[in-house]
């Protein structure tokens, strides 16, 4: 019997061929958070990063709709926020992205003040809800149920009906 050379033993080099690779990013897997500046530059910061989000989790054919209505929620947020800071939550499931954004601005006590203030939150909120209902999605806004209070603003789009929000050969960014 021929001597062991130990070579069974001994550590082998390692490839980058050899190293686990993570998956890549699917619909299933978007799940963003977001701590932004509250000022007039944030929404634009909002479509950036969502175009490239939605690009990466090959969520392209919701671009056109997505992106209208984060933009715009992220525009009001930022203006009724009394901190100098939003949050963006972005989440894929269920065949929708849901879209969500937090500002620091309390709901009003007294009813006359609340009713004016929801009426003017809403009046901004007109166009994106008309997105969000031609795609057969859903929207709303109300309390913050997070500590330190504010309001939250959301909204809901299925797939679907944001992919045919502005028909075919949109929506490919």
């Amino acid at each position: 019997m021929p001597a062991s050379t130990g070579s069974a033993c001994l550590p082998t080099a390692v490839g980058p061929a050899d190293l686990l690779q993570p998956a890549p990013p699917t619909p299933e897997t978007l799940a963003y958070s977001l701590t932004l500046p509250a000022a007039p530059q944030t929404p634009a910061i909002v479509r950036a990063t969502l175009r490239t989000v939605l690009r990466a989790h090959d969520l392209r054919d919701m671009s056109d709709a997505v992106v209208q209505v984060a933009s715009d929620l992220t525009a009001c947020a930022c203006r009724f926020s009394t901190s100098s800071n939003v949050y963006v939550r972005l989440r894929y499931r269920d065949d929708a992205l849901r879209v969500v954004l937090y500002d620091a601005h309390p709901r009003h006590t007294h009813p006359r003040l609340a009713a004016a203030c929801d009426a003017r939150r809403r009046s901004s909120l007109r166009l994106p809800a008309g997105v969000v209902r031609a795609c057969g999605g859903d929207w709303g806004f109300g309390d913050a149920r997070e500590p330190g209070g504010g309001t939250r603003t959301w909204a809901v789009l299925p797939r679907e009906g944001a992919r045919a929000y502005l028909g075919p050969g949109h929506g490919q960014v």
